[in-house]
């Protein structure tokens, strides 16, 4: 495949899976031996984070800012957006619904084999997002000197 096309796999996989819920898609674009920041997740890591955004979230939305693609390797800017109305599981425990509107930015890198995705280096901003839900304090803004 080409970068274009894996691009294209990429924001197929977005609209689907995170916009639309399609899990489906899963199965089309993921390695079941995925690894996953450097550790074997496979595919079925990926569906379970899907849906854990979506309950908690269930109007999320996943707009692609920006997105570079070289040989087999796709990296991709993206931005979610979505209302806190479904109990959201975290690594810090479970956090009820909130109604609180949200928007978190991250950004990933893809590895194709084979036309699948068969390694995924992810940085989200999961911090930001926990402070604006109110789960997580923001940093004390010191006055300047």
């Amino acid at each position: 495949m080409s970068a274009e096309e894996n691009k294209a796999r990429v924001r197929y996989f977005l609209e689907e899976a995170h916009n639309k819920g399609n899990l489906a898609v899963v199965e089309q674009l993921f390695d079941a031996n995925l690894v996953v920041n450097g550790h074997r997740a496979g595919s079925d890591a990926v569906r379970q984070v899907v849906t854990r955004l979506r309950t908690a979230f269930p109007n999320l939305h996943v707009t692609v800012e920006d997105q570079v693609a070289e040989g087999d390797k796709v990296s991709t800017r993206r931005t979610w957006r979505g209302t806190h109305l479904g109990e959201l599981e975290t690594v810090i425990g479970r956090i009820p619904p909130s109604g609180k509107h949200v928007v978190w930015t991250g950004i990933n890198l893809v590895r194709f084999a084979d036309g699948k995705i068969v390694e995924d280096w992810i940085n989200r901003d999961d911090l930001g997002m926990l402070q604006q839900l109110g789960v997580i304090p923001p940093p004390e803004q010191k006055a300047p000197k």
